[in-house]
C-alpha cells in the first residue's frame, strides 16, 4: 500500500480525512503514474484536479514530494522512492501559491 498525502481541498472534495491509501497495481515498479491512476479510479472526482484529463501532465500548481525530494518534473513513469513503496513515507501532493 502507497500512503498518499492530498491538500486539504482535495481531501474535502473526496470526502476522505488523513491519508489515502492506495493499492499500485502493474507489472513494473510504482510510478507516479500509477499512483495517480489508482487515486482517480478510487476517488473519480479527482478526475482532472491532479493532472490535466486530456494530455495526462500535472496541473500547474500542483506539486509532488516524496522522501524530501521535489518530483514534480519528474518522469511519471520513473519508480517512486523505495521507502514511498515500503510504506514509510508518503507520496505528497501539494497545492502550490502563486504570487506570494
Amino acid at each position: 500500500m502507497i500512503r498518499v498525502v492530498l491538500p486539504a481541498h482535495l481531501k474535502t472534495l473526496a470526502g476522505v480525512t488523513g491519508e489515502v491509501r492506495v493499492e499500485v497495481a502493474g507489472p513494473g515498479p510504482a510510478t507516479q503514474r500509477l499512483v495517480l491512476d489508482a487515486i482517480e479510479a478510487r476517488y473519480p472526482m479527482l478526475l482532472g484536479t491532479i493532472r490535466d484529463r486530456h494530455s495526462g501532465r500535472r496541473r500547474a500548481f500542483v506539486r509532488f514530494y516524496a522522501c524530501e525530494e521535489d518530483l514534480s518534473n519528474s518522469s511519471p513513469d520513473a519508480p517512486l522512492p523505495d521507502r514511498v513503496v515500503a510504506g514509510e513515507e508518503p507520496f505528497i501532493v501539494l497545492g502550490a501559491m502563486a504570487g506570494g
